[in-house]
């Protein structure tokens, strides 16, 4: 399950692209526009900046912006920032310690089809599909 972290990360980054406009948007109007608590968006914007997704610039006329352009990021890419490995079982986990059953497991195929089709899905996706034109 996407948290409400993953999906309001989203929002953010989609906000900041519809409203480009070359200068560092206050997340105060962020807030504002998707009608989220700022403190929440305070937390989740510190870990997009570390991320590299978005700059942040403090001061008057600081505020937030996107550091490539909206085709440039996947929708996955933005959700496995804040939510972690989207794998749905742990031995597929990106650095896992390989199962002493992956040989003899039945279901192992099934998890890993269902997790190629999840990312798939979620790296075809890109922030320009999403934002209104």
């Amino acid at each position: 399950m996407i948290s409400t972290k993953g999906r309001y990360a989203i929002r953010v980054m989609i906000d900041l692209a519809e409203n480009d406009n070359g200068s560092y948007i206050p997340l105060k109007d962020i807030a504002a526009r998707q009608e989220i608590s700022k403190k929440y968006l305070e937390i989740i914007v510190k870990d997009m900046v570390s991320g590299g997704l978005i700059l942040g610039a403090s001061g008057k006329g600081g505020g937030y912006k996107l550091t490539r352009k909206p085709e440039e990021y996947s929708i996955g890419e933005i959700i496995e920032l804040m939510e972690g490995s989207m794998a749905s079982v742990a031995c597929l986990a990106e650095g896992a310690i390989p199962c002493p059953r992956a040989s003899s497991c039945q279901t192992l195929p099934l998890w890993a089809e269902f997790d190629k089709m999840t990312h798939d899905f979620f790296y075809s996706k890109h922030l320009n599909d999403l934002i209104r034109k």
